[in-house]
């Protein structure tokens, strides 16, 4: 008998899942948000598939918006709190937002981190 973890360094999530709303690209690419617009505010999150690790605090994990087949690479985050669902087998949890990017962050960030075509909004 074994089980099935996931080892994660980022938290990508869709708006559904919890992706803070308050964070809109349209919105973002005109005039960007700073870190004071979501400073100290705890963001939750639900129903990600498997069971699920992340790095906790002070080491930061990467904050990606699920867009289908597109990522964007927000900044980085402290995971507050993690819920396993061994039922399920989902992981919920809450976080804080240490770092948002500019969008000229974003569009290098892929390349530096992920370095996908296929999963680059800005491609």
């Amino acid at each position: 008998m074994g089980s099935v973890v996931t080892l994660n360094d980022t938290l990508r999530i869709t708006k559904e899942q919890g992706f803070p709303v308050e964070l809109d690209i349209a919105t973002h690419l005109k005039k960007h948000y700073t870190i004071n617009d979501v400073k100290d505010k705890i963001f939750s999150f639900s129903d990600k598939p498997t069971i699920r690790l992340y790095k906790a605090p002070p080491v930061r994990n990467f904050l990606v918006e699920d867009l289908g087949s597109k990522w964007l690479y927000w900044g980085l985050v402290h995971m507050v709190t993690i819920t396993h669902d061994m039922v399920n087998e989902s992981t919920s949890g809450t976080f804080k937002i240490i770092h948002l990017n500019t969008p000229e962050e974003m569009k290098i960030a892929h390349h530096l981190i992920d370095q996908r075509p296929e999963t680059n909004y800005f491609e």
